[in-house]
């Protein structure tokens, strides 16, 4: 058989103390390089006049939809609306970014496998 004592006016358990560790002074922050490649190519985004193409999300850029094919598109080819220009990876998902106007493609600002942002300029369009 099983049975549960209750009783009243038992002795409470001791209070357990713990130490608190002394926290460690923070290291000072290290500079971050003034001209990174990043900078380098915000810039020439804004020095080139033209239609700019963004990167609709954070992801990696691709210029060709796999390691083996022809890359989409070269600097000086004439593209039309609804072209596809690269590919996006965010997730494992490849999101392919078209043209959403014709003209004659200026520049590349990223090279292939690069990292992207939000809203970076991926590609001129004159």
């Amino acid at each position: 058989e099983e049975s549960v004592r209750i009783s009243r006016g038992s002795v409470a358990p001791s209070a357990v103390q713990y130490a608190i560790p002394a926290v460690a002074p923070a290291p000072a922050p290290v500079a971050a390089p003034v001209a990174s490649a990043h900078m380098a190519q915000v810039a020439t985004a804004d020095d080139l006049a033209g239609h700019v193409i963004r990167s609709p999300m954070v992801g990696t850029f691709y210029r060709s939809p796999s390691p083996e094919a022809k890359v989409f598109i070269e600097v000086g080819q004439n593209v039309k609306v609804g072209d596809a220009l690269c590919i996006v990876e965010a997730m494992k998902m490849m999101n392919r970014i078209e043209a959403d106007k014709a003209g004659v493609v200026k520049a590349i600002l990223i090279d292939d496998g690069e990292a992207v942002e939000f809203d970076q300029p991926l590609i001129i369009i004159e």
